[in-house]
């Protein structure tokens, strides 16, 4: 029961990381698309600063791996990856059988 609980909180982790990686990729994909920065627009602080070609392609390519990893993250658990169980081969074996004299 244990292990159920740790694989659920550590599957709920992931998908918290996941979304915090994704909005911080996209924000970083606006940076470098159209020198905009979102959280500065939503929160406060300087949007205009001057910025380099290279900076700028680095947090574009950021930017789209975000995007990227939104459309390709696990967001639910894939039925191949479930836990199975082997086919128990012993049932049967020690079963009682009614003997008729």
């Amino acid at each position: 029961m244990e292990r159920a609980d740790a694989d659920r909180t550590r599957g709920g982790l992931a998908k918290v990381m996941a979304v915090l990686a994704i909005i911080g990729a996209i924000n970083w994909g606006l940076i470098g698309f159209f020198n905009w920065n979102l959280v500065n627009a939503l929160f406060g602080g300087e949007t205009r600063t001057a910025m380099s070609a290279l900076s700028r392609l680095i947090y574009s390519i950021v930017g789209l791996s975000g995007v990227a990893l939104a459309l390709t993250f696990p967001w639910k658990k894939s039925i191949g990856t479930t836990t199975t169980t082997t086919p128990r081969t012993d049932v049967g074996l020690h079963r009682r059988t009614e003997v008729r004299p």
